[in-house]
């Protein structure tokens, strides 16, 4: 498992962010669709495995198979560009421009969130034989998720809102983990491992997502989940949108930028007897 030192891959991050800027507005948002699409599948995928097991845990520790794949055929997810973009700018690559990273994030958002709600449409229609039935057994275990994931949160008001942020803050982290992670290797079992942990820690925790909600609250609107659009913004995907940008940016993408790509002196030599002739020679 070929294996690339920080500064490698840091600077590799540089590069990505700064590609997916430049990116045409087609290619963004197919590769932005294909995203939100996969991912909603997979969502699905862990939660039928859950239901059906009994076991949580079984279910999170299937769910990466979906970031694996989208990643591996190079699709983009908001929580990634997030943390990549910035850098790009940060670094002043020639031509980035803060419109150009908000563009990119306008257009990864808008892929992502008609490819998640085209799966949650076709898995609602599938679940309830053309909406003709009642929801089976995940059709109702999601559509709960979405009211206690909503109303659950507004009933604590601001103390809500901070929760899901912070949820939010803290899924990013491990999710650009995974982004990151997958740079670390050149081959594709060691990209694997390295999304694995991270991927399956975040789903697990139950942290906030932003494309996984993206499919998830549609869903449970669709299963009959009592709660109302201006719920699912308001008290979901705004502070987990918001929670995803500053902790996948600040846990991950600035650290690892300020001390593996702008690496500061590993030491300051003082002028002694001792070192001068050292300090002399390395300015020579």
């Amino acid at each position: 498992m070929a294996y690339l030192v920080p500064a490698e891959f840091v600077t590799k991050m540089v590069d990505a962010g700064e590609s997916k800027i430049f990116m045409s507005t087609r290619d963004t948002l197919i590769r932005s669709y294909m995203a939100g699409a996969i991912l909603a599948l997979a969502a699905v995928f862990a939660i039928t495995v859950a239901v059906q097991t009994g076991s949580f845990l079984v279910g999170s520790m299937l769910f990466p198979v979906g970031f694996i794949m989208l990643y591996l055929m190079g699709f983009d997810l908001l929580t990634g560009v997030f943390v990549l973009t910035p850098l790009a700018l940060l670094d002043r690559r020639p031509g980035v421009t803060v419109k150009g990273v908000l563009r990119n994030w306008g257009l990864v958002f808008t892929g992502n969130f008609v490819g998640a709600l085209t799966v949650a449409a076709m898995m609602a229609f599938i679940l309830t034989m053309g909406f003709h039935l009642e929801p089976d057994a995940v059709g109702q275990k999601l559509a709960g998720v979405g009211e206690a994931r909503t109303l659950g949160y507004a009933e604590h008001g601001t103390v809500g809102w901070l929760t899901i942020f912070l949820r939010g803050m803290l899924c990013n982290w491990m999710v650009s983990m995974g982004v990151v992670g997958a740079m670390i290797s050149t081959h594709v079992s060691g990209k694997v491992i390295a999304m694995w942990m991270p991927i399956m820690l975040f789903f697990f925790m139950g942290f906030e997502h932003s494309v996984v909600n993206m499919f998830l609250f549609p869903f449970a609107m669709m299963m009959g989940g009592d709660f109302s659009i201006m719920d699912y913004m308001i008290w979901n995907e705004i502070p987990t949108a918001l929670g995803n940008l500053v902790g996948g940016l600040a846990f991950t993408g600035l650290t690892l930028y300020s001390t593996h790509y702008k690496t500061a002196p590993k030491r300051n030599l003082v002028p002694t007897a001792a070192n001068r002739n050292t300090i002399d020679l390395a300015k020579v």
